[in-house]
C-alpha cells in the first residue's frame, strides 16, 4: 500500500507509539489485501469480495490522508 512513500511509513514506523492509528490502519489494510486475494480464488462471494475491496480503499484514503499530514508536519 501507497509504495511510493514507503520511506515516510518507515520513519512512521520508528515513531510506533506517536502513529499507532496509521500503523493500525496499515496493518489491516494488509489483512484485507490478503483475504481479498484469498477472495479471488473462489472462497468468497462477489458480494463479499465488493465489501472488502470497498473497506481496503476506505483504509487507503485515511491512511494516505494521516501520511500526508505527517509528511508536511515533519518536512519531509
Amino acid at each position: 500500500m501507497l509504495h511510493e512513500y514507503r520511506d515516510i511509513i518507515t520513519h512512521m514506523k520508528e515513531s510506533e507509539e506517536n502513529n499507532a492509528h496509521f500503523l493500525h490502519i496499515f496493518d489491516k489494510h494488509n489483512a484485507l489485501d490478503d483475504q481479498i486475494a484469498a477472495g479471488e480464488k473462489g472462497a468468497m462471494t462477489d458480494l463479499e469480495l465488493e465489501k472488502l475491496k470497498k473497506e481496503k480503499l476506505l483504509l487507503k484514503d485515511e491512511a494516505y490522508t494521516i501520511l500526508m499530514a505527517y509528511k508536511k508536519e515533519h518536512n519531509l
